[in-house]
């Protein structure tokens, strides 16, 4: 089985290669150069191991929430390489591969949080079973006082969304755990591994089906005039 997978909904670009057991990984920043870089860091990864793009299996996407444009940009490419190739798709929600950050918090409610700009905050909460981390609430979209009412019990806090809001969400769930940055970024080996399951789980979908993970919808409806 082959698996390639990208999330391009921050501004690193995660991009990962599973071929046959074996586990290839690449970050990168890209800030606002993700269009020029996406197809070129793709081909060098599948080059470095050896394949073909027209080897890959299935190929797997964040699916957001995050930045509109590079969600926009990482579904276009692998719609395109899948209906090139005919070949399924995976999608992987960018809070899930970022909650899988947290480790063996086992027991304890985690919620991954990524900055949504405007004030506001991208958010989940999950927690870990024996081997997975399984999601307890919807994708949301929260003020830092929105967040804190919605989980008051003690938790796991990690993303990138604590870089603005660490003080007001600390002053307000005092109990709380709030991870360093060395947890804030997503991992692609988490990404990797979350396609995987869903690929050996048969949850595919097709480049037609796919569907990103869009929280400020009024922002992202096509207005008719």
């Amino acid at each position: 089985m082959k698996i390639l997978a990208i999330d391009t909904t921050t501004k690193f670009l995660c991009l990962g290669l599973y071929s046959d057991g074996k586990f290839y990984e690449y970050r990168l920043l890209t800030e606002r150069r993700l269009s020029e870089l996406l197809v070129p860091a793709i081909r060098r990864v599948v080059c470095a191991a050896g394949l073909n793009i027209g080897d890959i299996d299935y190929f797997a996407c964040g699916t957001g929430p995050g930045s509109f444009t590079g969600l926009r940009i990482g579904l276009a490419t692998v719609k395109g390489l899948s209906a090139a190739g005919d070949k399924p798709v995976i999608g992987v929600p960018t809070l899930d591969t970022l909650a899988s950050n947290a480790g063996d918090a086992a027991g304890r409610l985690i919620i991954a949080a990524l900055d949504a700009r405007r004030g506001l905050v991208y958010c989940c909460a999950y927690r870990k079973g024996k081997k997975v981390f399984k999601r307890v609430s919807d994708y949301l979209l929260l003020s830092p006082g929105e967040l804190a009412k919605k989980f008051p019990s003690p938790a796991v806090i990690l993303g990138d969304a604590l870089a603005l809001h660490k003080d007001a969400l600390s002053a307000a769930m005092p109990k709380a755990v709030f991870l360093d940055k060395d947890y804030w970024g997503l991992r692609t080996y988490n990404l990797m591994e979350l396609a995987l399951a869903k690929a050996k789980a048969k949850r595919f979908s097709s480049a037609l089906t796919i569907k990103p993970i869009y929280l400020y919808t009024k922002e992202c409806q096509i207005k008719k005039r």
